[in-house]
């Protein structure tokens, strides 16, 4: 009767033990996912239904991504901080964006740092002045879809999907 009781104890604490290394394993692949510099690329938006603001963020996004400038990146790191570089504010007038007239890529950029959780579909951020923010989100495999609205950066947060490439 004994050996019966060890045997059920011990079997109990072989399932239990790997049903907790299971859970720290996808813990840390989901984290491992966002790992990673992205830029933006792409606004995604309804061309039937948006705002003028929103068809003009993505015209210029499309136009500035066309000619490789970069306007926003996302660098999340394995030890859980973030470091964002958005040109977003030194943009040229949208005339000389839409035109290409005298158009040359935003050679500054502000730079923020933040530490970060990510379980698989909220990422949350919590910067230097201690405020959170939770964005939703998907990735699959190196492309990266948020909602725009979530974001608060001039020119693109009006509404649609964001789109990062990992680079």
């Amino acid at each position: 009767m004994k050996l019966n009781g060890l045997l059920l104890f011990s079997a109990a604490a072989l399932i239990l033990s790997c049903s907790n290394d299971k859970d720290n394993t996808e813990i840390e692949t989901e984290q491992n996912s966002i790992v990673g510099e992205w830029q933006a690329t792409e606004l995604q938006i309804d061309e039937q239904t948006a705002s003028d603001d929103a068809k003009l963020g993505k015209l210029v996004l499309d136009f500035l991504t066309a000619r490789d400038c970069v306007i926003l990146t996302f660098d999340f790191k394995a030890d859980l901080t973030v470091t964002a570089q958005d040109a977003a504010d030194y943009l040229p007038p949208v005339e000389g964006v839409i035109t290409g007239s005298g158009f040359t890529c935003p050679t500054e950029s502000d730079t923020t740092a933040s530490t970060y959780t990510y379980d698989g579909s909220v990422l949350t951020t919590v910067d230097e002045n201690g405020q959170t923010l939770s964005i939703d989100e998907t990735i699959d495999g190196d492309i990266m879809t948020v909602d725009a609205t979530d974001l608060n950066i001039d020119n693109f947060n009006d509404e649609g999907q964001l789109i990062f490439k990992r680079i």
